[in-house]
């Protein structure tokens, strides 16, 4: 379900594709994490895509609803990806390939750079319509990377975007024709792939630590609000 290889001894190109929505479950956030930490040791850069269509329907309703402790547990693992995913050591492109609703749009928001897919897809946190409050970590991301201007309107009342309007909102940086999503996505990697890792790195730590570390420091409490029970 999650597919690497390394490309050019430079671009490590990694691939959701489950066959169905890509949804996060615990063994796909696994592997992903695991993956990232071969990639980290041998890439100069990483990209990430989805399947056709599909980038991330969020986290595995199977899990989420299977009990509060379950759901604690796919939660605190889907935390520690996009956190290794925000703090990424290399560059993270994200290709976009569809659909990127509620766990698939943080991803997005976990991103550096991030390549949409024209066409008839969604994008964005969909938790409040359907009667979910939105984490601390999901809105500290998009706090962090989405138009100010926008933020109530994508968070508080949940409105989902296509990806022309994902693009405005800050959940994508570039839209493209569906067919060329993970093309244009290796292209800017490669182009990415001249940065210098130390300064990226450090400039990427000054940036986005203080969210980290909130993050991190509120999410245990933020799981026992959320999933009273558990």
């Amino acid at each position: 379900m999650v597919h690497y290889e390394l490309r050019d001894n430079e671009i490590g190109f990694i691939q959701i594709d489950d066959g169905k929505a890509n949804a996060l479950s615990p063994e796909i956030i696994a592997a992903l994490i695991k993956t990232l930490d071969q990639a980290e040791s041998e890439a100069k850069v990483v990209v990430i895509a989805g399947r056709q269509g599909k980038f991330s329907g969020g986290f595995d309703l199977k899990y989420m609803l299977a009990s509060p402790e379950s759901a604690q547990t796919i939660l605190r693992a889907g935390v520690e990806l996009y956190i290794r995913l925000y703090g990424f050591s290399k560059p993270v492109v994200m290709a976009c390939t569809g659909h990127a609703i509620a766990g698939g749009a943080v991803m997005l928001l976990a991103g550096d750079y991030r390549i949409g897919a024209e066409g008839d897809f969604k994008i964005g946190l969909n938790e409040v319509a359907i009667g979910l409050p939105l984490p601390i970590f999901a809105l500290e991301l998009a706090k962090a990377r989405l138009d100010p201007r926008l933020l109530s309107e994508a968070t508080l009342l949940a409105q989902i975007y296509a990806p022309i309007h994902a693009l405005n909102t800050g959940y994508l940086d570039r839209v493209v024709d569906a067919d060329q999503v993970i093309e244009a996505a290796m292209v800017k990697a490669y182009e990415l792939s001249s940065l210098q890792s130390a300064p990226f790195h450090a400039t990427k730590k000054r940036l986005r630590q203080a969210t980290i570390d909130h993050i991190r420091a509120t999410v245990e409490e933020d799981l026992k609000t959320l999933l009273p029970g558990a």
